[in-house]
């Protein structure tokens, strides 16, 4: 009968209605951190990250989600990040004095988007344009210096789908922040150490005052004994000699791994300075990353409750044994063993502990 053919006619339009709306449900705008609104896809499982900072912050954050990382994961770092990123390609950086973003290798990866995580640049907006241009990707920024850090998770969590690991890492960096706070407070003018950081291949390469490789330290309520009206922010840091050193002479200094640690005191240039004879000066432990710097980013997270704890024990009073083990859980999801601990902190906590 003529009656009957006409449901199978209203059928039509709403079976073509639903793909459209599935596809628009694919993607989602986004407004990254230097005003740049980009096209995503509304569920993310393949990310090339742009450099060091990104790879170090989406190791913890999203690991089975990275195609690729900025630079060679090392040997010491491979143990403590997930199974598997040692085999990713190596695609480069889209900043630094080593920008060597590699761009076939790159979209070689199947990538979905890049993101680019860390510090503000005048040129960031522009950069990501051309690179979107270039790539056919969708490219964001998201502002992760330490003051940015708790949002930068919180807005992680919000466009890969994880708003609980972006919770649990932002509380983290607050609750970080606040012992911090409240612990520097409570140190008087007289109790406050000042402490030089040696950084780089050369001993005499320092983070100054004002350099992002050392924060930590005006956050734990130190005084950074070098202080310089020119100050650089790369690894190294600024070059002193040794009559700047004397001038300065620390109450405190700290050395990154693979420097003069372990012989400086026999070393009579050194061994005459406040720090070297009272035997205040310690090793930054640097696995899977330098706990201060190199590069400055979420690694602060454990410099700051380990340095905290090695200057100023009687304020910041907490087992950093424990803690350390607290924060690679959370970090990395790493259990570390007591033997793992104690090779860590062995060359810092554990001295200012037995001395």
């Amino acid at each position: 009968t003529p009656a009957e053919p006409a449901p199978a006619a209203t059928e039509e339009p709403a079976a073509t209605e639903a793909p459209a709306e599935e596809s628009a449900a694919e993607t989602v705008m986004f407004t990254d951190s230097c005003g740049r609104e980009v096209e995503l896809p509304a569920n993310i499982t393949k990310i090339a990250p742009s450099g060091t900072v990104a790879t170090m912050i989406l190791a913890a954050f999203a690991p089975e989600e990275l195609v690729c990382v900025g630079t060679t994961v090392s040997e010491n770092q491979i143990p403590y990040l997930y199974d598997g990123i040692a085999d990713l390609p190596v695609t480069g950086q889209l900043y630094g004095g080593k920008a060597t973003l590699n761009l076939e290798e790159l979209l070689g990866t199947g990538a979905e988007v890049i993101i680019d995580l860390g510090d503000f640049k005048k040129s960031i907006a522009d950069d990501l344009t051309a690179l979107q241009e270039q790539t056919g990707l969708p490219c964001v920024f998201i502002e992760a210096d330490l003051a940015h850090l708790a949002d930068a998770f919180r807005t992680l969590g919000t466009i890969l789908g994880k708003e609980e690991r972006g919770e649990e890492l932002a509380k983290l960096v607050e609750e970080t922040m606040t012992m911090a706070a409240e612990n520097s407070a409570k140190i008087t003018e007289e109790q406050q150490l000042s402490v030089l950081y040696s950084s780089g291949g050369d001993p005499l390469g320092t983070n100054a005052e004002g350099s992002s490789q050392a924060q930590a330290l005006g956050i734990v309520g130190a005084k950074n004994a070098v202080v310089l009206e020119d100050v650089s922010n790369k690894g190294g840091g600024n070059m002193i000699n040794m009559e700047q050193l004397y001038n300065f002479d620390p109450d405190v200094i700290l050395f990154s791994d693979g420097s003069i640690y372990d012989t400086v005191a026999d070393d009579s240039a050194w061994s005459q300075l406040t720090a070297i004879s009272t035997g205040k000066y310690y090793e930054v432990p640097s696995s899977p990353y330098n706990w201060l710097s190199g590069p400055p980013s979420m690694n602060m997270i454990l410099g700051v409750w380990w340095l905290g704890n090695l200057i100023y024990p009687e304020i910041y009073d907490y087992d950093m044994e424990t803690m350390t083990q607290e924060l690679y859980k959370t970090l990395w999801g790493y259990e570390l063993s007591s033997e793992e601990v104690t090779a860590l902190l062995g060359n810092s906590t554990l001295k200012a502990a037995a001395q």
